[in-house]
């Protein structure tokens, strides 16, 4: 797929390698479709935000709003804050529930473009009216487009209808067809992308096209990637290898084969959810909320952190015990600031390394970075680890122990006569055992949604009772679950004479709009932040 550079890109704060851009979510409905997938996306959306509001340490997501497209655009949820905000967020995914399902829709042709520019325009108003101390990390907003129409000819109608709509601040505009197909087994359920045609791309912003299944796990695993870190400022980090002539000079030395890399989590750490004991940042935990590894790297925002392979080893000569805290995975970096001969270079190598590492059954033992000590000490203590091969082309990173943090293991081999009674005994009962010969963590589920859902909603049943009653007196609309957009909606054009009066009343509109909401937002926060 070709991905656009993105211009106006300002240098990574620390903190971004695990926060995500704002997100603007169009729901396009068109019926009788609607019935098969409406169930599926929600009870998807409600286990991913228990999950992304429940998470601590630094906010993975910032901003998120919905809209919906039937007949008309609607917005369902302007922008609000993710981190905290699950009440808010369920109230109206069970509004998407309770949509008609049978029947039929007249859509208007431009409304799925007229979404995508109000839901911009609100992003723009947010961001001017944000107070300095809660400055957005991100100037821009990703648009996602999810619909039961073809993917390409929703494509075709955003670009001819966009075509004269500044798009500045979006980052990425992406449409995501929901096939009829059902994933069986949940073997794979990685979505598929499919490449834009790049004949018909006439906005500024080319529109990416992807499909998923209709089942919940697709759904889950798409939304999940709003979890990654999607930077493209800076390579995250530079994996170091020996010089290819082997020499011990130190020309050699100095000049080491160098793979630009990024960083992408393969787990989410359990102390991250509700319950555990701490949810700070700690480097000498091993099963705290980011290795040492993702996080060291994400404070080197000045230059991307570095791994210096030093030898090689047998892949059955590391016992899994030596390594410990959650795998990271290293991938080809997508840094828009490399040239496209480097970008295609570097993954040419990087394809080769893992390709080797395979072939010869090898794994990588690689130095880190010192870590910053005091002045007294000799010589900065450094963190070790192993990179294992895989038949993607991705690289497992994993911390490997090292002599000072090794405890005694006295434990004698394992005797090789045993009684036989014992042996049918223990062989009969792992015989009555279903064999698998893989493990799929997408086939074992521990009610963790269910738990984190109850856990996050308040037990006095109401949502923010002060926050409805000011809505709905200052609103003076009796609509007990709708969320008030923060911008006046998209008008059609006036008749010359009365533009000037509707463009006053559209900013006045726009701004009783905006106040309301900041209120709302304020009395959320002290609300979810009582006892």
């Amino acid at each position: 797929m070709y991905h656009r550079r993105t211009s106006v890109k300002g240098p990574s704060a620390p903190t971004q390698i695990y926060q995500q851009p704002p997100r603007l979510l169009i729901v396009h409905i068109a019926l009788p479709s609607w019935a098969d997938i409406c169930s599926n996306l929600c009870e998807a959306l409600q286990n991913f935000f228990s999950l992304a509001c429940s998470l601590m340490g630094p906010s993975r997501m910032s901003l998120f709003s919905l809209y919906m497209v039937r007949n008309q655009h609607e917005c369902v949820l302007p922008f609000v804050q993710v981190k905290g905000n699950f009440a808010r967020l369920q109230a109206c995914i069970s509004e998407l529930r309770m949509l008609q399902r049978e029947g039929c829709f007249r859509p208007q042709g431009a409304s799925l473009q007229m979404a995508v520019e109000d839901g911009l325009q609100q992003f723009k108003q947010y961001s001017r009216h944000v107070t300095t101390g809660a400055a957005l990390t991100y100037t821009s907003l990703e648009i996602t487009v999810l619909t039961s129409q073809p993917g390409k000819e929703v494509v075709k109608q955003l670009e001819e209808g966009l075509k004269d709509t500044d798009l500045v601040r979006v980052r990425r505009l992406q449409v995501v067809e929901i096939t009829k197909g059902v994933l069986e087994g949940m073997d794979s359920a990685s979505p598929v992308e499919e490449p834009s045609n790049d004949e018909s791309s006439i906005l500024g912003t080319d529109i990416d096209l992807q499909t998923i299944d209709n089942d919940i796990v697709s759904m889950e695993i798409f939304f999940k990637a709003w979890l990654h870190n999607s930077g493209t400022d800076q390579e995250h980090m530079h994996l170091l290898l020996p010089s290819r002539s082997y020499s011990s000079t130190s020309r050699a030395r100095d000049n080491p084969m160098c793979l630009k890399c990024d960083l992408q989590e393969r787990l989410l750490s359990p102390s991250l959810l509700p319950g555990t004991a701490d949810g700070s940042l700690r480097m000498d935990d091993p099963k705290g909320d980011f290795s040492t590894l993702y996080q060291m790297a994400s404070q080197s925002s000045a230059s991307p952190y570095k791994l210096r392979v030093i030898k090689a080893l047998k892949s059955s000569g590391v016992c899994e015990s030596l390594t410990y805290g959650l795998p990271f995975i290293l991938r080809p970096t997508s840094c828009w600031q490399l040239d496209w001969d480097e970008l295609e270079t570097n993954q040419q190598h990087f394809h080769a390394l893992c390709h080797s590492l395979l072939k010869r059954e090898w794994l990588l033992l690689a130095k880190g970075e010192p870590l910053s000590g005091g002045h007294s000490m000799r010589e900065p203590a450094s963190t070790f680890y192993v990179i294992l091969p895989s038949r993607s082309p991705t690289l497992l990173v994993k911390a490997v122990a090292t002599r000072e943090l090794m405890l005694p293991s006295p434990f004698p081999l394992l005797p090789e006569d045993l009684p036989d009674d014992s042996l049918k005994i223990v062989e009969s009962t792992l015989d009555s055992l279903e064999l698998e010969p893989t493990y799929n963590p997408l086939q074992v589920w521990s009610h963790l949604y269910s738990h984190l859902s109850s856990a996050s909603v308040k037990p006095q049943g109401r949502l923010h009772p002060s926050w409805e009653s000011r809505a709905l007196r200052k609103a003076g609309q009796l609509q007990m679950n709708r969320v008030r957009a923060t911008v006046a909606p998209l008008t059609m054009t006036p008749a010359p004479g009365k533009a000037h009066k509707m463009l006053a009343a559209s900013k006045a509109s726009s701004e009783a709009f905006f106040q309301l909401s900041m209120e709302e937002e304020a009395e959320e926060e002290e609300y979810l932040s009582g006892p």
